[in-house]
């Protein structure tokens, strides 16, 4: 008799474990890989009592229980739609399928609407965390029918992260909210390292501070404001020696970050919403400048080389580069809420962003107390235009504000590149400036194209006739 709860569909490390942490909640899993020796391997290697190998998928929709429920964790892309058009052959009307991988959430809208119409219920759901998040807890970003979520939402809150008992799993909205969501918090975890990166080099190469002061001064930030999962992976690394020679292992590692789309896809999104979120896409620049670095080493060697000047008040310097980053991470979240607004009327959503922040505070890469004050900022205001308006976020800034111009100065001085702290440094200063040279812009459309503009003394649309009052 079908007794299983739920089935996980593709047994990389990330569905493995997925599978794993669902069978230690309680719940009968059936798992299967489309190579059959993965799945007996899987099994083999991880025994448990909750959890059963089927080597096909008639087999595993056989043993489970109805609603049938079925996670897929394959790569995105063909191989989800091959997933779910061989699951059309066994599912029925009221089976859930859920995508737990990275996929493009305009995938999902299309796979939400395409079994809609077979009345199979589809979720995306965004999993952040990686290997261990997956393994002992996750933040999880649900995308898809409200009703119907009912039907996973114990699964989902068991296995997520818990921050104060709370689940770190909350429904976003409907189709392909989920992943939207986690394109989102992969956005802002761009920022998040690239910014924690330029704090570093300017430590470094301006203040002169070893690996072992680094250390302590990342401690010191864990345990103030900044506290969150990177600063403290960061403080981490800096005490690791090199395993295969002298030195320390972060000196060691080659300057090209890689990346697998998702800030690309952030990006995108912002361009099509008109959305500034220039520290993000200050960071996804940076991730592909750091590829060329064959031709970086050739121009510092053609422009004349680094002479970096060390700076005597390195208590000082560690204040401002401190002041710096806190102030561009608050930017960095208000750019990325800015654009899950923009989302939300664009796809005709509904976002509870004060429930969104509380799903990032564990399980995920972005996870710090900074969310406590978003989660208050919405609370207390769910219709905030900006979240830099927030009395918290308005008053740091304010406070802060000479902190980040003073580190940036430093920078430009030294030539030290820092793409995304100056980024937040100008949106701040565009988001605040009343009046801006868009007129000049305007008047120039208007001259070479007719767009027509808008007046400051009157209402309604003129155009003028630049050329022929030329000479006037």
């Amino acid at each position: 008799m079908a007794q299983n709860n739920i089935a996980v569909i593709g047994l990389s490390v990330m569905g493995s474990n997925l599978a794993l942490n669902i069978a230690d909640n309680g719940y009968k899993v059936s798992v299967y890989n489309r190579t059959t020796s993965v799945m007996e391997e899987m099994v083999k290697k991880f025994p448990h009592e909750n959890i059963e190998g089927k080597a096909t998928l008639k087999e595993l929709v056989e043993s489970l229980a109805k609603p049938r429920k079925f996670i897929i964790m394959v790569k995105a892309g063909a191989a989800v739609d091959a997933v779910i058009e061989q699951l059309l052959e066994y599912v029925e009307e009221g089976d859930i399928i859920i995508d737990g991988g990275n996929s493009f959430f305009k995938d999902t809208q299309r796979r939400y609407d395409y079994l809609l119409e077979k009345n199979i219920h589809f979720f995306g759901v965004g999993i952040s965390g990686g290997e261990e998040g997956a393994r002992r807890g996750p933040a999880l970003m649900p995308g898809g029918n409200e009703e119907t979520y009912k039907e996973i939402q114990p699964i989902l809150e068991d296995i997520a992260a818990k921050v104060n008992d709370i689940p770190c799993c909350s429904y976003t909205s409907t189709g392909g909210a989920g992943h939207y969501v986690k394109m989102v918090h992969n956005g802002i975890e761009y920022g998040d390292m690239q910014l924690i990166s330029e704090a570093y080099t300017i430590l470094k190469h301006l203040g002169g501070f070893t690996n072992d002061e680094l250390v302590e001064i990342f401690d010191k930030w864990n345990k103030e404001d900044l506290e969150s999962y990177l600063i403290e992976i960061t403080s981490n690394i800096f005490k690791v020696k090199d395993d295969q020679g002298e030195g320390y292992l972060v000196d060691k590692i080659l300057d090209k970050s890689g990346q697998k789309g998702t800030g690309k896809w952030t990006t995108e999104q912002a361009v099509d919403l008109g959305i500034d979120i220039s520290i993000i896409s200050n960071s996804l620049n940076a991730r592909y400048m750091s590829a060329l670095k064959d031709e970086r080493v050739k121009a510092e060697k053609e422009f004349g080389g680094k002479s970096y000047k060390l700076v005597e008040d390195r208590n000082h310097l560690v204040k401002i580069v401190r002041d710096s980053l806190f102030t561009a991470k608050l930017v960095s979240y208000a750019q990325g809420f800015k654009l899950l607004q923009a989302a939300e009327k664009e796809y005709n959503w509904s976002f509870d962003y004060a429930q969104i922040a509380k799903i990032f505070r564990g399980g995920c890469i972005i996870q710090a107390k900074l969310l406590q004050n978003i989660i208050e900022a919405y609370t207390n205001n769910p219709q905030l235009d900006n979240l830099i308006f927030d009395p918290f976020f308005k008053e740091t800034i304010k406070e802060n504000q000479s902190s980040l111009r003073e580190t940036i100065i430093l920078a430009i001085n030294n030539a030290l590149p820092v793409p995304s702290l100056s980024g937040a440094l100008n949106y701040l200063d565009v988001y605040t400036t009343a009046n801006s040279g868009a007129n000049l812009i305007q008047a120039q459309r208007d001259y070479f194209g007719a767009h027509t503009f808008e007046r400051t003394d009157k209402d309604g649309s003129f155009h003028y006739d630049w050329v022929g009052n030329n000479d006037k």
